[in-house]
């Protein structure tokens, strides 16, 4: 792999992971971070602390940024965007689709190379099997430098429009929570009878792990906006068992809240007709004009 020298800015936990990930994978690393002692530690690896903005993103051809939001990234590059010219810009911030479109718009009309990137992962992950980051933007700049941005994880370059990564990893953020939702509601309604957790846990893990196959079949589904073939469990019927879901939470006090919307949705989408279907079809009430 190339040696080629790469800057980040910004140490938060998730930027010092990323120059964490470089520094050891042997890229000569340039780090720069608004309150200067967060470098330190990265220093005692191998990294240099630029003595200011615009010599840390002069330091390399690829800077990577990932700072708390949109506005920071602009608050942060604007003032040296001369410098950025010619140079390519991963920039790892969470943001929106058209967050990333716009920083898009703003490099190209500067000179600067420009891929905006999504990161599946927590930062002890960063560099490991389990870390994979999603990048759109410039195929170009992503081809030269991702033997570097493989040092962070397997990266999954997902298509030129520059908004495309951001909008990938909402949506995988937006399983994630779904999960999250249902998890936490489980646990807890299995903790009003004191349950034990350690024993609860694993079976609610195992029986999420089962359901999760079933994924790539709704897929398929939402794709072909056929909700009406390979059913093994309809709507009509999953909607009438959800009530009972509901009751209990209410009769064990535990607020229904986390789960309810489904359960508003899928009683709409059999009053429409399509008690035969899957669950998958409630995705059509969520589609606006």
């Amino acid at each position: 792999m190339s040696k080629s020298p790469v800057t980040v800015l910004g140490l938060g936990a998730m930027g010092t992971a990323l120059a964490t990930a470089f520094v050891t994978g042997g890229l000569p690393t340039t780090v720069w971070n608004r309150t200067p002692g967060k470098a330190e530690p990265l220093v005692a690896l191998g990294a240099t602390a630029a003595d200011g903005l615009p010599s840390a993103v002069t330091a390399s051809e690829l800077v990577v940024v990932c700072l708390l939001d949109h506005d920071s990234v602009h608050e942060t590059l604007d003032p040296v965007a001369d410098g950025l010219s010619g140079r390519t810009l991963v920039n790892l911030t969470n943001g929106t689709p058209a967050q990333a479109r716009e920083m898009a718009g703003w490099a190209a009309g500067r000179g600067i190379a420009y891929v905006d990137g999504g990161i599946m992962a927590i930062p002890p992950g960063i560099g490991t099997e389990q870390a994979f980051l999603l990048y759109s933007g410039s195929r170009s700049a992503f081809d030269a430098f991702a033997p570097a941005l493989e040092l962070l994880g397997a990266p999954r370059f997902v298509g030129e429009d520059p908004g495309l990564a951001a909008l990938l990893d909402i949506a995988l953020l937006s399983g994630m929570y779904g999960m999250f939702a249902g998890a936490f509601h489980a646990l807890a309604l299995a903790n009003t009878e004191q349950f034990p957790a350690a024993e609860f846990g694993p079976l609610l893990a195992g029986w999420i792990t089962a359901m999760a196959s079933g994924i790539p079949h709704y897929a398929h589904q939402i794709e072909t906006g056929d909700y009406a073939t390979g059913v093994v469990s309809n709507i009509g019927m999953q909607a009438a068992a959800f009530a009972n879901l509901l009751e209990t939470a209410e009769a064990q006090g535990l607020s229904p809240e986390l789960l309810a919307p489904l359960g508003s949705l899928m009683s709409r989408r059999v009053a429409d007709g399509h008690g035969r279907e899957d669950v998958s079809g409630v995705v059509e009430l969520l589609k606006r004009a």
